[in-house]
């Protein structure tokens, strides 16, 4: 159910940038103020939104109601919100205020007209970002109750906002004025957002009653967890702005290209790397709260059947990204003032992150495993390990690799990605090892491995061919990558591999 809501939200998230990009490009001033505006206020959403509070809140409120203490579990919810409402409405207005002093920072490759129009479109799009955070509350009770699909399927209406918005302006606006209605349908669609999940979290509290009393051990608990999780997420997204501030230093698009990247290859980690850790972390947390060996050997067996689970997914996400990247970002790119040119910097930029999109999928699953034994701590100190050898590494690869291979100094971005899919690994191997350590062994599948790895790159090849057979065109582009998905799944239904029958199970094709 997660997966499913997940992948209607990000279906409509790419018709959203299909839209973006034909209005406005990409190698155009609107289409790097647009993509820096959504990435700066987006460090509220993500310190203080969904993975950090799930982390902290879903462990404690998930506890709570294990142990039979409902209305405990109910003023814990309330407190939390309170809490992080006060908290964004201070912080929403800093960033309004602080607007120029952020792009400035954030984005140093902004002048002059670029710069003027994003300072604009940040301020406008601060606010909603708030509302996002609040959202983010209502994904963690939803997720607590093992109600899955609103919450991950309620950004849907988001991105239709936007959609809607910014076609609708086009019939007379383009270029700057156009862009600022899209700014502003972002803001209506995070305050629909937030109102399409209150009713139900309202019928599953009760009511829905904020407070500011934090007094009882369970809100210190989350408070306690909140800071290590948020820190982080907060090194993290150092990260991810540097990468940002790197691509601005590039020629004109670069910012762009690694927006539109980011939407292609952070898809998989969300369909298949956060779908199956958001989904463990409810159980993880009940099963945590035992007691004794028997509490090891449950998360083992949980974290070992998950990680089939990513790898049987996003095997053939890796090689597909690299393979084929150059059709995805066609089919959802390619149109208007989006030529063949920048869909080739797309795919370069997918490749170079193909390489560690295993290691942040699983990733993700060992940081909900540290959550439900309540360690936020450890998370961190590993995040910010990768950081401090990723930004320099993706420093050197986007501005000085180009240079040393002879091409072009606009395929940085490739190089950017690359680096950071190195610094994954990093971090996943020392989450693991770190949970090796608690739990004991953690079973790697390996035989499943040798199967998967071939078989992606079987299919992928003669997707390959067909593409190349059938020609140019979004129809063309669209079989050749619906062929992939087909030999795969196949494939792997003639090795015997025991994931199929359970997705036929599913959809009832096993009765």
């Amino acid at each position: 159910m997660v997966a499913a809501g997940i992948l209607a939200s990000r279906i409509v998230g790419l018709v959203r940038q299909r839209v973006i990009a034909h209005y406005f490009g990409q190698a155009t001033d609107s289409a790097d103020a647009l993509a820096a505006a959504f990435r700066i206020p987006n460090v509220l959403q993500n310190l203080f939104g969904e993975g950090v509070l799930s982390a902290s809140l879903i462990p404690e409120y998930t506890k709570l109601r294990a142990t039979g203490q409902d209305e405990e579990a109910e003023r814990l919810a309330g407190a939390v919100a309170g809490l992080l409402a006060v908290a964004m409405t201070l912080l929403v207005a800093a960033g309004v205020l602080l607007t120029p002093w952020l792009i400035d920072v954030l984005q140093p490759g902004f002048d002059g007209a670029r710069r003027e129009l994003a300072i604009g479109l940040v301020r406008i799009i601060f606010p909603g970002v708030g509302l996002l955070v609040l959202s983010a509350w209502c994904l963690g009770i939803l997720n607590s109750h093992r109600r899955f699909f609103l919450s991950y399927a309620a950004p849907v209406v988001w991105n239709l906002a936007i959609i809607v918005t910014t076609i609708a302006a086009a019939t007379r606006l383009s270029g700057p004025a156009l862009v600022v209605w899209t700014a502003w349908g972002s803001v209506i669609g995070a305050a629909l957002q937030l109102l399409v999940q209150l009713p139900l979290v309202a019928r599953l509290l009760g009511g829905i009653r904020p407070t500011l009393r934090h007094r009882s051990a369970a809100v210190r608990r989350v408070v306690v967890n909140f800071m290590p999780a948020a820190l982080s997420r907060g090194v993290v997204q150092v990260s991810a702005y540097v990468d940002g501030a790197i691509a601005g230093l590039l020629p004109i698009g670069g910012v762009a290209a690694l927006t539109n990247a980011q939407v292609l290859y952070t898809l998989p980690v969300s369909l298949f790397g956060m779908s199956i850790a958001a989904a463990e972390l409810p159980e993880l947390s009940t099963e945590a709260a035992g007691s004794g060996h028997t509490v090891a050997d449950a998360l083992r067996e949980r974290l070992a059947r998950a990680s089939r689970q990513v790898a049987f997914f996003v095997v053939p996400s890796v090689i597909g990204l690299a393979i084929l990247g150059g059709l995805a970002a066609s089919v959802v790119f390619q149109s208007g003032r989006f030529t063949a040119d920048d869909v080739r910097l797309v795919w370069a930029t997918l490749a170079g992150a193909s390489v560690g999109l295993l290691a942040v999928t699983l990733g993700r699953l060992y940081n909900s495993a540290h959550y439900a034994l309540g360690d936020t701590r450890t998370p961190f100190r590993y995040a910010s390990l990768r950081v401090l050898i990723g930004i320099p590494l993706g420093l050197a690869a986007a501005l000085w690799l180009p240079d040393a291979v002879g091409v072009a100094p606009r395929w940085g971005t490739a190089g950017l990605t690359l680096a950071g899919g190195l610094a994954g690994w990093l971090e996943y191997s020392l989450l693991r090892r770190s949970l090796v350590r608690r739990l004991g062994a953690i079973p790697f599948d390996w035989a499943l491995h040798a199967r998967l790895w071939p078989l992606a790159l079987a299919a992928a090849g003669l997707a390959w061919l067909l593409a190349r057979a059938l020609g140019d065109g979004l129809l063309p582009a669209l079989v050749s990558l619906a062929a992939y998905g087909i030999l795969y799944l196949t494939g792997a239904a003639l090795l015997g591999l025991p994931m199929v029958a359970a997705i036929r199970r599913r959809f009832g094709a096993g009765r």
